[in-house]
């Protein structure tokens, strides 16, 4: 493994964040204050109903309304669908139409209004005429299974999209002294980011060229999607990643209304944009969760894991969108977290229903399995009267194990994950002596999980349909004063890698980090990108990639200065802004002279081209792999059902930390993005199929009185993997913070733990479990 720490001492540096400068003062350019001329605006007509199809819909009133250009129908886009990124095995449908005249779920586009304005758009789509033929609603994954459902694909004969099996535990609990089973379900939820989608699109007919400026995660995943829906050639679609105000996971797919005002721009020849409502955001852009497991944890008399066995049945909405199955896949791979167990195992099932579809939310598939496993051990615990701790410590992988293959066949790659777990209860700990004496029902709760990142191959992966390998490319470049310009393939999103790739630029070619500038996020310019910013790996496979180009670059630098000193490179030091024979200050040479030279093919070692710019492609070897263990302290009104958290702690690895600042900042929203999760986020449905959180009255997200104080603290357990020995951390506060809340309010109020299920765990879900207990 390249050593991370050589030259200058950015990383592990709280570096200020060099992106934020632009963000503070207003100058963030964002995808609604892009203003071309003679721009339209587009609104979108949505289904007003679960199921059905449209049997007539006339746009002659809406185009005659004023300011009215064009209104896109089903029949305009007929032939237009967009891809799932991988499938499951058997998985019946591998796209999804960008239009269509059959229904499935409330808010799904049926026509894209464009006018003069965003006000004129938004008054004639309420002129589009439409009549429907309505079929019975679809709610919930359960009874997308029942005999006699509705089937929103007659053709199916079935609501199953998929079903395949990780590993092997269902027979295991035969032999066991104690075996626990709960069903447990954690609610859909909604990605809800600072800034909403949004698109603006343009056409150059005499070019045949289309751009697209758009709040994306992966610029080059959306420029391939659009060229293909299109039929375009990907050299004539040009997409420009703006600053993207959070994504989650939400902006990591291309959506129908991209494609629409694409669509929109050829047909009129002028720039059209469609900027996502609030109120659009709970039926358009795609939710997450909403899985049932019904999980099984078998143990011998003296508390170890025999096997750990979940049936997963995930509720994919109307069609597999663009990430399909591969969260429920992702749950059944990560089943066994930081444990040993003599057999793990899932069975997936992957139904669909009336609603919205799912795709990507920070985890993805993790605090769902999270949530499964972590409780299903404090109720062990519980039932043999074991300190839920002990009983974790007694059967977690320690450090001489690694590299440890998983049950389900994840090899890990390095860690101390009873040194996380030892760390998070003593500071739980020392804090016991302050609680408050109210008479409040009070405890303590204690998750842990392994998270996957880097997104190497995975042959269990790839056999459950998971994209699991994805190359990045850094291209660095020394110009001719020596200032330094990085090109990577990943983008911004607001996790800070402008900041943490020139903290590694500046390190590896040891030069001020205010002398490097990082370029993303534009594919006429950017270098491709297997996968994009998601996955909590734009800095673990964009950074190793830029360490790979800086490192040849730094060589270069070297081979030409020994030339002209008439030294070694290994008698060589950088610094200063000047290439030093070590020992002898006055024999060097600037690097601005360095590079002024190279570019101008002057005076280089024989066979050298000119030039000072070296590109690396990094394609993971394999995945690594983050951890962590959380505790939660809670209190619980027993007339109310009201919970409050009175305190959280998080220790964490993600290998070497470049900038810790920002690291205790994703652990802080992420934890608290879980915190929402558990207690009072949920996107709900009647059962005729209507949405009943359409507003942030209904979708409560924490604000800051929900939000506890949060002690974060930082391992570093480097991984081997890796070049320069960085793991994830994106998603990792959001894995583990709905189990360690829910083991908490478990504790608080033990003659219920068993009916702690279920999330969110509102006052009201509180107060029922509680009095009917």
């Amino acid at each position: 493994m390249t050593d991370v720490t050589q030259g200058n001492a950015y990383v592990g540096a709280r570096a200020p964040r060099v992106e934020d400068g632009r963000f503070v003062t207003g100058a963030g350019r964002f995808v609604a204050g892009v203003r071309l001329p003679g721009m339209l605006h587009a609104t979108v007509v949505r289904s007003p109903i679960a199921h059905g199809a449209v049997t007539r819909c006339d746009p002659d009133a809406a185009l005659a309304a004023p300011g009215v250009r064009a209104v896109l129908t089903p029949r305009d886009a007929a032939t237009l669908r967009l891809p799932c990124i991988s499938t499951a095995p058997g998985q019946r449908e591998a796209s999804y139409p960008v239009l269509t005249e059959e229904i499935r779920y409330v808010g799904q586009p049926l026509a894209l209004v464009v006018a003069e304005s965003a006000a004129a758009a938004e008054d004639a789509a309420d002129l589009v005429e439409l009549d429907f033929s309505e079929r019975p609603a679809l709610v919930g994954a359960e009874a997308a299974l029942a005999t006699g459902a509705p089937l929103l694909y007659p053709e199916w004969g079935t609501n199953l999209v998929s079903e395949f099996v990780v590993g092997d535990a269902d027979a295991a609990a035969a032999m066991a002294d104690h075996v626990v089973e709960l069903t447990l379900r954690l609610g859909r939820v909604a990605p809800c980011p600072m800034e909403p989608r949004g698109t603006v699109a343009t056409w150059e007919p005499a070019r045949g060229e289309l751009t697209v400026w758009t709040s994306t995660q992966a610029p080059h995943l959306a420029r391939d999607h659009l060229a293909g829906a299109l039929g375009i050639g990907c050299d004539r679609v040009r997409v420009i990643g703006c600053d993207v105000g959070g994504g989650f996971g939400a902006k990591e797919h291309p959506y129908p209304e991209e494609v629409l005002a694409c669509l929109a721009t050829r047909r009129l020849g002028r720039p059209v944009t469609w900027i996502e409502r609030r109120g659009e955001h709970f039926t358009s852009t795609l939710p997450a969760r909403d899985a049932v497991h019904r999980g099984r944890l078998a143990l011998d008399a003296d508390g170890r894991f025999i096997a750990l066995y979940a049936d997963i049945l995930s509720d994919l909405g109307a069609y597999p969108a663009s990430v399909g199955v591969n969260p429920a896949a992702v749950s059944a791979l990560m089943l066994p977290g930081p444990y040993h167990f003599d057999q793990a195992g899932a069975k997936v099932r992957a139904v669909v229903t009336t609603t919205t579809p799912i795709g990507s939310f920070r985890g993805f598939g993790q605090p769902e399995i999270t949530w499964t496993r972590e409780r299903l051990i404090d109720e062990a615990a519980r039932g043999l009267g074991l300190d839920p701790v002990e009983l974790r410590l007694r059967n977690m992988i320690r450090p001489a194990e690694f590299p440890y293959p998983s049950r389900t066949r994840q090899s890990y790659d390095s860690g101390d994950y009873a040194a996380a777990l030892e760390l998070v209860r003593d500071r739980v700990a020392a804090r016991a002596a302050a609680t408050p004496r109210d008479g409040k029902p009070r405890g303590v709760g204690f998750a842990c999980h392994v998270e996957h990142t880097g997104m190497g191959p995975s042959a269990e992966m790839e056999a459950a349909g998971i994209n699991a390998g994805g190359f990045e490319i850094a291209v660095v470049r020394m110009e001719p004063d020596a200032s330094i310009v990085v090109s990577s393939g990943v983008c911004g999103m607001g996790q800070g890698i402008e900041t943490t790739l020139a903290q590694l630029a500046a390190d590896r070619l040891a030069v001020p980090m205010d002398r490097v500038k990082v370029v993303f996020g534009d594919t006429a310019y950017a270098p491709y990108s297997g996968l994009g910013s998601i996955a909590s790996r734009s800095l673990t496979v964009g950074g190793a990639a830029l360490i790979g180009a800086a490192d040849r670059l730094r060589r270069r630098i070297l081979a030409i200065a020994a030339h002209r000193l008439e030294a070694t490179p290994g008698d060589l030091e950088i610094t200063g802004a000047a290439v030093r024979v070590k020992g002898d200050p006055a024999a060097a040479i600037t690097l601005a002279d360095i590079a002024a030279a190279a570019w101008r093919g002057r005076d280089l070692p024989d066979g050298m081209s000119p030039g000072l710019e070296e590109r690396e492609v990094y394609d993971p070897p394999a995945n690594v792999y983050g951890y962590a263990a959380h505790a939660a302290a809670v209190a619980v009104d027993p007339d109310t059902g009201k919970i409050e958290i009175e305190g959280y702690w998080a220790v964490t690895d993600c290998g070497v930390v470049v900038n810790p600042t920002i690291v205790e900042g994703q652990l802080h929203g992420g934890i608290v993005q879980g915190i929402g999760m558990a207690l009072t986020e949920e996107i709900a449905y009647a059962p005729d199929g209507q949405p009943l959180t359409t507003t942030f009255m209904d979708y409560l997200l924490p604000s800051s009185p929900e939000s506890p104080p949060i002690e974060v603290e930082l391992i570093q357990v480097p991984s081997p993997v890796t070049p320069g020995g960085m793991k994830g951390v994106g998603e990792s506060g959001v894995i583990s913070a709905p189990a360690a809340v829910g083991n908490a309010v478990a504790a608080a109020l033990p003659h219920v733990a068993g009916r702690i299920t279920a999330t969110p765990l509102t006052p009201y879900a509180i107060w029922s479990v509680s009095r009917d207990g």
